[in-house]
Parts: C-alpha cells; sequence; structure tokens
C-alpha cells in the first residue's frame, strides 16, 4: 500500500510541474501586450517599455521561467496587474461560489445518476430503460448556459421562486447567497448527471451476471441486498473515477454558468483576466484548478483502497 501511495504522488509532482511548464509557455505565447492593455491606447512606447521592464517581462522566457518556479515554490502565485492584490488573495476572494457551486452540482448529479443507474441496469431493457437511455443522451446534449437561462425564466423570471443572478450583497446571509446557487447548481447538476448514468448503468451490467452475484442469489440473499452489497460495491470504482473527473471538470467548466448567472467566482475572474491579459492571475487560476483536479483524483486512488482490498497488495 505504500509503494502504491508513493507512486500517486510521485505522478502527481510529475503532473504538477508537466502543468505549471505547459501554463507558463501558453500565457507568454498568447497574443497582446498586457503593459499596452493596461496603460491603454494612449501610451507612449516608452511607457510600454518602462511598464514592461517593472514587470519582468523584458527578460528572457528563461529567466521569467526561472524567477516564476522561485515564487512558486514560496506559495506566491504574483501580484494582480489590474487588481492590485496578491494573486492568491483575488483567487481566495472568489473560490466559495466556486467551492459551493461545484459541491452542490456533483451532490446533485450523484443524487440522480446513481440511482438511475443502478435501477436502469437492473431492469435491462425495459422501458424504464430506454427512458434513461434517452435522458442521459439528452441531458448530455444540452448546454448547461442554455439549461441555466431556461431555468432563470422559468423559476426565477415567472415564478420567483429563486435569484435571477448575482451572488447577494455584502451584507448578505449564509442562506440567502446559497439561494443564489441553487438554479446554477441544478443546470450543471442535470447536464453532468448524463455521463455519471451512463457509467454506473454500463459498471452494474458488467458485474450483475457474475458468478459471485448469481451465488448470492442462490444462498436466499435479498434482491436489495444482493444489488447493493454485492453488485454495486463492486462496481463502484469506474464510478467514483467518473464521479471524481466529473467534480473537477465543473471547477473548471464553471466559467459559463458563473457567466450567465452573474457569479462572483473563480471562472468570472479568468474570463475578465484573459481579456485584460492580466498574466499572473491567469496564471495562478490555472495552476489553482490544475491543482484542484490532480488533489481530486488523488482522493479517488486513495478511496480505491477502501472499497477494493486488491490494490493494497
Amino acid at each position: 500500500m505504500t509503494r502504491y501511495i508513493l507512486q500517486r504522488l510521485l505522478g502527481m509532482l510529475a503532473v504538477m510541474f508537466t502543468v505549471v511548464t505547459i501554463v507558463f509557455i501558453i500565457v507568454r505565447i498568447a497574443p497582446g501586450d498586457p503593459a499596452a492593455v493596461m496603460l491603454g491606447p494612449d501610451a507612449t512606447p516608452a511607457d510600454i517599455a518602462a511598464l514592461r521592464a517593472r514587470l519582468g517581462l523584458d527578460q528572457p522566457l528563461v529567466v521569467q521561467y526561472l524567477f516564476f518556479l522561485g515564487q512558486l515554490i514560496k506559495g506566491d502565485l504574483g501580484q494582480s496587474i489590474f487588481l492590485d492584490m496578491p494573486v492568491t488573495r483575488a483567487l481566495a476572494e472568489r473560490a466559495e461560489p466556486t467551492f459551493f457551486l461545484t459541491l452542490f452540482s456533483i451532490l446533485i448529479a450523484s443524487a440522480i445518476a446513481l440511482p438511475v443507474g443502478i435501477l436502469s441496469a437492473y431492469k435491462r431493457g425495459t422501458l424504464f430503460d430506454q427512458a434513461v437511455t434517452t435522458f442521459a443522451m439528452f441531458a448530455a446534449s444540452i448546454p448547461s448556459f442554455w439549461l441555466g437561462l431556461l431555468l432563470i425564466q422559468i423559476f426565477a423570471v415567472r415564478l420567483g421562486w429563486f435569484p435571477v443572478a448575482g451572488y447577494g450583497g455584502p451584507d448578505a446571509s449564509f442562506l440567502t447567497r446559497m439561494s443564489h446557487l441553487v438554479l446554477p447548481a441544478v443546470a450543471l447538476g442535470i447536464v453532468s448527471s448524463a455521463l455519471i448514468t451512463r457509467f454506473t448503468r454500463a459498471s452494474m451490467l458488467d458485474v450483475l451476471n457474475d458468478d459471485y452475484v448469481r451465488t448470492a442469489r442462490s444462498k436466499g440473499m435479498g434482491e436489495f441486498r444482493v444489488v447493493m452489497r454485492h453488485a454495486f460495491k463492486n462496481a463502484l470504482i469506474p464510478v467514483l473515477t467518473v464521479i471524481g473527473l466529473t467534480a473537477a471538470l465543473l471547477v473548471s467548466g464553471a466559467v459559463v454558468t458563473e457567466t450567465v448567472f452573474s457569479l462572483p467566482g473563480v471562472g468570472n475572474l479568468v474570463v475578465s483576466a484573459v481579456l485584460r491579459r492580466d498574466y499572473p492571475v491567469i496564471q495562478g487560476a490555472l495552476l489553482v484548478i490544475a491543482a484542484i483536479y490532480v488533489l481530486i483524483n488523488f482522493g479517488i486512488d486513495m478511496l480505491y483502497i477502501l472499497i477494493d482490498p486488491r490494490v493494497r497488495y
């Protein structure tokens, strides 16, 4: 088990180093001069050159990269050019909406997908199974922003049950802020449930006809216990994998949904940073999202140890 954990940790470090390098290169070769954008159209070449020197953008890429790595090791993601604050602070201030939006979305997706996928596999070939397959295909093809706009029109504008957009004022209570996340979380949860449903159904179909399931039934064990204790437990590893990947994708893919619902999350911060060529914010956000992605996958790998004892040896 120790070897397994060490392998996963080394893999995490290798992935993060690769991501750091790729993010640095992509941001630097992107078109547009951040100094020129920051100073505006009336800036003189001398002003632009002076600002580039102050930001270190006039240095060779290798020098910039080494400096960037040194700052990253210290936990310093740099200073935002336009917000005039540390990137870590800017990300921390925007983290709450994105965190809870991702959490609620994956909970909604799992609450829909797991029971529906299990029941669909158990009732393979029936009308219910066909309806679930149709729903999964339909949900997977719906753009989350379109579904979000539809939910706004029905539940916010017509019925008035939920806020249209925003995240509440500075003095808003926690419940008020959470109420702003209901519609975007439902939109993302429904779309995300399609993939989890299909994986759950496929995994259950693989194990329902295995010998140990037939043996459990032949011993007179109740059908619910057979399905949940024997079949679902052994089908859980691929399902956990896709849930983890979906959660990681929601962190990075909530940009459009946050824009539709005017949520002040990390996604909106990234969009504004790209438009302004705010290199430090872009780099910091991408690295944090990549780190979350890697940590979620590492957490899923650790859950494998609890679910399948064979992983320990």
